[in-house]
């Protein structure tokens, strides 16, 4: 075999085991299920606004 053949051959099998690898990274994020956002309750934090006044004329 030519040096481009067996170049050819090791870039195919790297792209295949990197689609597969990719579609299994893709099923194993779809089976943990739905997606909900973070409860709002926990996440909420206070904010104080404060405003000064001048009193010089």
């Amino acid at each position: 075999m030519t040096r481009s053949k067996i170049v050819a051959i090791v870039t195919g099998a790297i792209a295949i085991i990197l689609a597969i690898a990719y579609l299994l990274l893709v099923q194993i994020l779809d089976f943990r299920g739905e997606m909900k956002p973070a409860p709002i309750g926990e996440a909420e934090q206070s904010v104080s606004t404060v405003t000064f006044y001048s009193t010089s004329s």
